[in-house]
């Protein structure tokens, strides 16, 4: 979820039981006592929780749900900063990317290196991740998944119908498949007008455009000549011209619901992040059979992501806590957590043995982009620049999508929003 993962809010703890051959087991007297603050609130989200949520109090771990509204994790920041400030923190707190670094340089987060060593985690956890979740060498945030955003999800059906034999392997044909999408009568690109969902396809556009070494150089170390570029013109060129296949309802819609549009052979095709996978599991649809996923046309080899962590406040239960810790970082909680979300745990060489083929896709995508170092933040999900520079470009990006701004205007003033916040 993201991830700025979007929707109203369920807040919660979350939990593993652990097998019975689980070194760290608790005994049946074992208690304890955790408050979790987190966002997730779509079906399959919801139902990853749920998993967590009972295995946990199996291990007499008492779980209490801090409910915050809202979305995308803005208001669970300020709720949880006024209970840190008057002295009540959560056990615990799900937090995206530069939150983490802003937490951790306040000194609120306990140091969970000891944890760490003795787990091994600098030889399991992605090096682009631990950029995030360590500071000045000592860890802070405990990951549970790494998602990515640049995907493509389709359903089968509708391709069928529309004459479609394959996925289509570049942006080319994934613009001649909108079309046929459209003569055959369906939506072609399911799609909320929410500005975080729109920077989302923007992801995928720059990567396919111009490459992973492009984004980078453009979308996270933010240089001028490469935000105000040919490149990017094209990139923006190509976001103003799905809109015409999006909609006319598509304004404030959810991005579980444009999803549904997909699962329910509504709409032939979203761009969407892999949370989209948990509400096609929670559907109890087949990828193959029900619906293809694809990476975005043109960026196969690369995965821009977002990875939710938990970080770990100062509180009395230190022995609930670290229970929490060890099984949030263990292959098994990972692989049965991230079976339901719809995302990749965050751990290298867990087995993907129970994923189904898209869950496989998305462990084997990600081992190969940690490989060859093309694994990188994503703008659109808080994980390549800071929040006042993101949310520039979320405007910016959402009124070149609606053409109230021309590609070269649009180019220009993301260079100019970068110089800016500088």
């Amino acid at each position: 979820m993201k991830h700025p993962i979007p929707a109203s809010v369920l807040a919660s703890v979350f939990a593993f039981a652990c097998a019975s051959a689980c070194a760290h087991a608790a005994s049946p007297g074992a208690a304890g006592d955790v408050q979790v603050l987190h966002w997730w609130t779509a079906g399959g989200e919801a139902a990853a929780l749920q998993q967590l949520e009972s295995t946990l109090r199996a291990q007499g771990v008492q779980w209490r749900d801090v409910p915050i509204a809202g979305g995308g994790g803005a208001q669970a920041m300020t709720t949880l900063r006024a209970r840190v400030l008057s002295g009540d923190p959560p056990t615990a707190a799900q937090m995206l990317g530069f939150d983490i670094r802003d937490w951790a340089a306040q000194g609120a987060l306990q140091d969970l290196t000891p944890l760490a060593r003795s787990g091994g985690w600098a030889q399991r956890v992605p090096k682009a991740l631990q950029a995030f979740d360590m500071r000045d060498g000592r860890w802070v945030a405990a990951p549970i998944d790494v998602h990515s955003s640049n995907w493509v999800w389709a359903n089968k059906a509708v391709l069928e119908r529309s004459g479609i034999a394959r996925a289509p392997a570049d942006w080319d044909a994934f613009v001649s498949d909108l079309d046929k999408v459209r003569k055959a009568g369906f939506v072609p690109l399911a799609a909320g007008g929410q500005p975080w969902q729109i920077a989302t396809m923007f992801d995928g556009i720059v990567l396919s455009t111009g490459g992973p070494a492009f984004y980078r150089r453009a979308l996270i170390d933010l240089e001028p000549a490469a935000l105000d570029s040919p490149t990017m013109r094209i990139a923006f060129t190509r976001l103003r011209a799905l809109r015409p296949y999006v909609d006319g309802d598509y304004a404030n819609r959810d991005w579980n619901v444009a999803t549904g549009m997909v699962i329910n052979g509504r709409a032939g095709f979203q761009m969407m992040g892999d949370w989209a996978l948990g509400e096609f599991n929670h559907a109890g649809r087949v990828p193959g059979k029900d619906y293809l996923c694809l990476r975005t046309p043109g960026t196969q080899g690369s995965v821009t992501f977002n990875s939710d962590a938990f970080v770990f406040f100062k509180v009395k239960d230190r022995a609930a806590q670290e229970r929490m810790v060890e099984d949030v970082m263990t292959p098994e909680v990972q692989a049965r957590f991230n079976r339901v979300k719809g995302a990749a745990p965050a751990l290298l060489g867990v087995s993907s043995a129970g994923f189904n083929a898209c869950g496989a896709k998305a462990i084997a995508d990600l081992a190969e982009a940690d490989r060859n170092a093309t694994l990188m933040g994503s703008m659109s999900q808080g994980y390549a620049v800071a929040p006042a520079i993101q949310h520039a470009f979320y405007d910016i990006v959402a009124r070149a999508f609606d053409g109230e701004i021309s590609p070269s205007e649009a180019a220009v003033q993301l260079a100019a929003a970068a110089r800016a916040r500088y």
